[in-house]
């Protein structure tokens, strides 16, 4: 006998293709899921269902159990190591699910060249590049099975889960579900209504009633992807490009170009997100693009000589991060800073870059959180000084022999996507 929530049995009985659950906090999602899983592993041959949490860790730590209970008798073995299960189904073969961790496909591009009966996606609004990989990479593997999907998640602001909740609510092929903390009845009402007490509005109504709002403490909340995303850049009125480059090995190396058009407006285009690479690799690369110059990380002086040995001019750069932050908000409030839609990574960081909450009667500095930030850092290290000197160079007989090597070789350069 399944102990269904309302929402929850109205969810399960749809039979359309994608689903869509915007759920608040404890709502009930992972167990949603675990039906869903278990539904399409005993009515399908040799079914495959993979569930992805946000992380490996969420899916050993939250999901593994709730699977395992709500599968009960038809399991027959189970993989703990790889999150695998095997069960019984009605046909006398069996299924398999398969647990997993969303950055094996952003990191490793797994998954790719697979075969899905069902693809579930837990806490889809906290996945980075979500959209992206889904299209590239997961959905294809529905293809050849004519296999199914379900989208769950609380909000994160208005990212790609806000976009396939639009999706859904307006296709007739899709199911949108919505429910709110209060929609589970196994959640005390009297606790939510403490909780909404002391949280802010913005908060509780994202978390707790599946509302999608701004993100508390977001920093450019200036940004608006309606605004400040363009298709194309007019390359015929842009005089100048310059680089700004973020440092990274484990995490990953994050580079872009700014171009700079007559009237001072700037775009952003290029950009470069890759992990493991070093030092001469980065060179290359940046010697293979149109900027003039270069805005380096400040705190890594032995990568920028490497870089200036190299033939790269180098820009100084600022190491005061709130007034570099306080120029990029006011560029996109003045309307003179656009990004291409092709910087997929950089509009993710914008949309989750926030500062750290502050403690409770205590008037802290605003200090951004030190993640979503490696392509943020280096836009702000390019317009802030940009914007606020009129020649940084190191030398500027080394700068305009680097434009006079780069007349030679720019013909011969590849376009780079989006910019024609």
């Amino acid at each position: 006998m399944l102990n269904l929530t309302p929402k929850q049995e109205d969810f399960l009985l749809s039979k359309k293709r994608y689903k869509v659950a915007n759920w608040g906090r404890r709502s009930g999602k992972t167990s949603l899921f675990a039906y869903e899983a278990l539904g399409t592993a005993l009515s399908i041959s040799d079914a495959k269902v993979t569930y992805y949490a946000q992380t490996f860790g969420d899916a050993r730590d939250i999901a593994w159990a709730i699977f395992l209970e709500t599968f009960g008798d038809a399991v027959i073995s189970k993989n703990e190591s790889r999150l695998e299960i095997i069960l019984h189904n009605v046909h006398g073969t069996t299924s398999k699910v398969n647990l997993k961790g969303w950055e094996s496909v952003v990191l490793g591009g797994k998954g790719r060249g697979t075969e899905n009966d069902l693809l579930l996606f837990d806490e889809v609004a906290f996945c980075r590049l979500f959209m992206m990989n889904w299209q590239k990479t997961l959905e294809p593997t529905l293809l050849t099975t004519e296999g199914r999907a379900v989208f769950g998640s609380t909000p994160n602001g208005f990212n790609d889960f806000h976009q396939l909740a639009l999706v859904a609510q307006g296709d007739p092929d899709w199911f949108y579900s919505h429910a709110t903390s209060y929609d589970n009845p196994h959640n005390p009402a009297g606790d939510l209504d403490k909780i909404k007490e002391a949280r802010s509005e913005d908060a509780f109504a994202q978390e707790y009633l599946a509302d999608f709002r701004k993100i508390e403490g977001l920093i450019y909340k200036e940004f608006d992807r309606g605004r400040h995303v363009v298709e194309t850049i007019p390359l015929d009125r842009c005089d100048e490009i310059r680089g700004g480059i973020d440092f990274g090995h484990k995490n990953p190396a994050a580079m872009l170009e700014v171009y700079k058009d007559n009237d001072g407006t700037y775009y952003v285009a290029n950009e470069y997100y890759e992990r493991g690479k070093v030092q001469s690799e980065l060179n290359d690369e940046m010697l293979s693009r149109k900027a003039d110059s270069w805005y380096p990380d400040p705190a890594e002086p032995d990568r920028i000589e490497e870089m200036r040995r190299a033939g790269l001019v180098i820009n100084e750069v600022s190491k005061e991060v709130t007034k570099g932050l306080d120029t990029v908000k006011s560029l996109f409030k003045q309307q003179r800073l656009f990004i291409h839609q092709d910087c997929k990574h950089l509009l993710f960081e914008m949309d989750n870059y926030r500062y750290k909450a502050k403690r409770a009667d205590q008037n802290e500095p605003e200090e951004p959180v030190k993640e979503n930030d490696h392509l943020l850092d280096a836009l702000r290290y390019v317009l802030h000084m940009w914007e606020n000197t009129t020649n940084t160079q190191h030398s500027v007989a080394d700068y305009y022999e680097n434009l006079r090597q780069k007349a030679k070789s720019k013909q011969s350069r590849p376009v780079r996507a989006g910019l024609r």
